[in-house]
């Protein structure tokens, strides 16, 4: 099937999604758990994460003009690897990794969003947000491409309050703080940017945009590596504000509200709320560009014959059946578990899901066109970073690596099953000439 001929979205709707799914609740909610590993070396942390996804952004961009459907990373890794466990494996680790994801993000727009009410009710507060943002945003997604686009460009306009922060916060930048004396080793600053390294994940989301860009060829690329790019800059701006102006210590100590304790010291009780005004408009836009995207990857899971067959259903023509179970899932997660810890596995998830499309990009190179020396330096990336953070993390909390174990043997046993029990016939979702 080929991609829609339905062009609704240019650009800078595509950035939008690209930075809106990135700036989210990975740098709001777990900045100091980075810091807490790679102390004044932070900065370089998230320049390394960075440097992974901006080589795996080329990736995208190749797979994505060469196979422009919704399918997004399931259908590059159909085409590179041909349809199986293993790819349909891979693709519902895929869906479970945008659930941990979500619940993340609507965890952190409930704690910052109850931090305007009493201490006695923040607690209930927390989870009747946590619930409002994922239902609001899973009737915006409801209605069209135009408005998701549209709505991605009026909330990461908004994220200038994080330009002001870093205008003022640089001004006051104690370099002292971020010599190499105050670095961790080595290792584990490379673990504290891969812990964060779901800041970066969302920008595959515009992969899933493909069929409905205005001039792919030229447009998907360029919205690859300006969202990945401009993201980039901006974490390590933050990170040296932060570090700049708070000692170590002190940020550890609030490390789920990291940003807006460090705004404190030159903008005062302003700052902070700015701050956590924009943590909600982030994390509200990262939820956004998420669903848009998870709706589709279910679709199209499902139309490969991956999943049961009525995930690729359409109501009004939009793939909603997916979009519903996984926002339902996600408010499950959200408001039961702690996702501090989830989150270093949802992390892990889509290293291993970017190592996968990495080397799916070396076997198409011909279709693709791809120098096999990006990718391939890619794919070695990411199982680096993966490899670091797993040691990093049996080091300090083993129990998380069961927790991936889990999500991963989950994924693989769900493809396996419903194959088992179903005999459905898979094939690929956009058919080559």
């Amino acid at each position: 099937m080929a991609a829609s001929n339905e062009e609704s979205i240019g650009l800078w709707s595509a950035v939008s999604i690209g930075v809106g799914g990135m700036v989210g609740g990975g740098i709001f909610a777990v900045l100091g758990l980075a810091v807490s590993l790679a102390r004044g070396g932070t900065p370089v942390a998230f320049a390394l994460a960075g440097l992974i996804a901006l080589i795996t952004a080329y990736s995208y961009a190749r797979l994505s003009v060469a196979y422009p459907c919704r399918g997004g990373t399931v259908e590059f890794l159909n085409q590179g690897f041909g349809p199986g466990t293993m790819t349909g494996g891979l693709n519902i680790l895929l869906w479970l990794s945008y659930v941990v994801m979500l619940s993340l993000y609507a965890y952190a727009f409930g704690s910052y969003g109850a931090a305007f009410f009493a201490d006695g009710v923040q607690s209930i507060w927390k989870h009747v947000l946590i619930t409002a943002v994922i239902l609001l945003l899973t009737a915006l997604n409801v209605l069209s491409a135009r408005i998701i686009g549209e709505s991605e460009e009026l909330i990461v306009g908004f994220l200038t309050i994080l330009g002001l922060f870093i205008g003022f916060g640089l001004r006051g930048v104690d370099l002292q703080q971020l010599r190499p004396a105050t670095w961790s080793p080595p290792l584990e600053v490379i673990a504290g940017g891969m812990i964060i390294f779901l800041a970066y994940e969302g920008f595959e989301l515009i992969a899933n945009t493909a069929g409905e860009v205005k001039n792919p060829a030229k447009t998907l690329p360029r919205a690859y590596f300006i969202s990945v790019g401009f993201v980039i800059l901006l974490y390590v701006l933050i990170t040296v504000v932060v570090l700049g102006n708070l000692p170590v210590d002190q940020i550890v100590a609030a490390r789920d509200y990291a940003l807006a304790m460090a705004a404190r010291p030159f903008l005062g009780s302003l700052g902070f709320t700015l701050i956590v005004v924009a943590a909600l408009l982030s994390t509200a836009s990262a939820i956004n560009a998420t669903l848009y995207g998870a709706s589709r990857v279910s679709y199209i899971i499902a139309k490969e014959g991956e999943l049961p067959e009525v995930l690729d259903k359409k109501i009004w023509n939009r793939p909603l059946e997916g979009l519903f179970i996984t926002s339902g899932l996600s408010l499950l997660v959200a408001n039961l578990f702690d996702l501090s810890s989830i989150s270093i596995m949802g992390s892990a998830g889509f290293l291993i899901i970017f190592a996968a499309v990495n080397w799916a990009n070396i076997r198409l190179y011909k279709k693709t066109g791809a120098c096999r020396s990006i990718p391939a330096a890619g794919f070695i990336g990411c199982l680096f970073a993966l490899g670091a953070l797993v040691w990093q993390t049996a080091m300090q909390s083993p129990q998380n690596l069961l927790v991936l174990g889990v999500l991963v043997g989950a994924a693989f046993a769900t493809e396996v099953a419903y194959q088992m029990a179903s005999g459905r016939e898979l094939r690929p979702f956009f058919e080559t000439e």
